[in-house]
């Protein structure tokens, strides 16, 4: 049975955080899409894909059915970020790249991190499990909305995101492992999360790639 509006809208915290990841990551992926001038059904396909994939990954990997297959409401919540992300094409020449859709991707990757640490928390999985799931659930999205983009997956060899997504599984581990409230894990995921995600774009920070490694071993040697 499909659950009610007020419910998914306003109930526990995995119905808030998956309400605002869905949208977020819908209008991120449709902004994506629409940059790449593709028309209305490709930017509804990515966006849906970008809301979706890693969500039905999360449930896959506990074994349960797809909280996008019992619920017309999860889809129209999608649906809502792929107008939302048509609206603002109308109005910005470049709606990815404004500060809305980044603000977008940033919670909506904390939205997704919580939700996916409360799902595997429920099922019981061990702590690598846990900020797996978050970090696939988060991240998942994204990277098969770039393949259906045509390109690289950019959280493989581009900036620091799914890291922030796994640092945010990680606080919600340890403050239920603590004792913590469910409530309160959900908190400390996405505000872990979201605050390393947008200090990550303000300053720049991303892993380093084998070749630098490489070359400051070689300057190294130089000495």
């Amino acid at each position: 049975m499909s659950p009610a509006l007020g419910e998914v809208l306003f109930g526990d915290p995995f119905a808030v955080m998956n309400t605002v990841g869905l949208v977020a990551f819908a209008l991120v992926g449709s902004a994506k899409a629409i940059r790449e001038k593709f028309d209305l059904f490709g930017i509804t396909v990515v966006g849906l894909s970008m809301a979706f994939v890693g969500g039905v990954t999360r449930d896959i990997l506990v074994n349960r059915v797809p909280l996008a297959l019992q619920s017309s409401i999860e889809i129209s919540l999608g649906l809502l970020g792929v107008g939302l992300a048509v609206g603002l094409s109308i109005m910005l020449d470049s709606p990815d790249e404004h500060l809305v859709s980044v603000l977008a991707d940033a919670v909506g990757l904390a939205a997704f991190a919580t939700t996916g640490a409360t799902v595997a928390t429920d099922a019981g999985v061990s702590a690598f499990g846990v900020v797996a799931v978050a970090t696939i659930n988060a991240a998942g999205g994204g990277a098969f909305a770039d393949i259906l983009l045509d390109r690289s997956p950019f959280i493989l060899f581009e900036d620091f995101y799914a890291s922030c997504a796994a640092l945010g599984g990680s606080a919600y581990w340890l403050v239920i492992t603590a004792g913590g409230a469910d409530s309160v894990a959900s908190a400390a995921c996405a505000v872990v999360t979201v605050g390393i995600r947008l200090a990550a774009i303000n300053y720049g920070w991303g892993l380093p790639e084998a070749q630098i490694l490489g070359l400051a071993r070689e300057k190294g040697d130089d000495r």
